[in-house]
């Protein structure tokens, strides 16, 4: 149905930059919206930033000012420009679609920020 793939994650220095990518399978990525959520290790996951089919955004508090969501429709891909990271940042990211009243996951990429 839809499969998506996450890449981009890794170890980076605090105030240092990330851009995670999303790759979704199928035709009708232009009409599902995105998001990306977060969860470190022994907390509950959280939503960090969301785009919907018609580009708008919303960001969680926490990233506000330092993390970007966009969406490039020709390449079925969603991105998440993150800038100035901080420790608490580090989680594994985990990419999602609602196509159709259905929701679905990637299998997430960890990101680090450690000095």
């Amino acid at each position: 149905q839809v499969t998506l793939v996450e890449s981009g994650g890794g170890l980076a220095l605090p105030g240092g930059s990330l851009r995670l990518s999303c790759v979704a399978s199928g035709s009708m990525f232009s009409t599902a919206h995105m998001a990306w959520y977060r969860q470190a290790s022994g907390n509950r996951r959280e939503l960090v930033a969301h785009i919907t089919s018609g580009s708008v955004t919303t960001v969680a508090d926490s990233v506000r000012g330092r993390f970007a969501i966009s969406r490039d429709n020709a390449k079925g891909t969603v991105y998440l420009q993150m800038n100035t990271l901080k420790p608490e940042d580090t989680a594994i990211y985990t990419c999602s679609a609602n196509l159709e009243g259905k929701h679905y996951w990637g299998q997430g990429t960890q990101v680090t920020v450690s000095s």
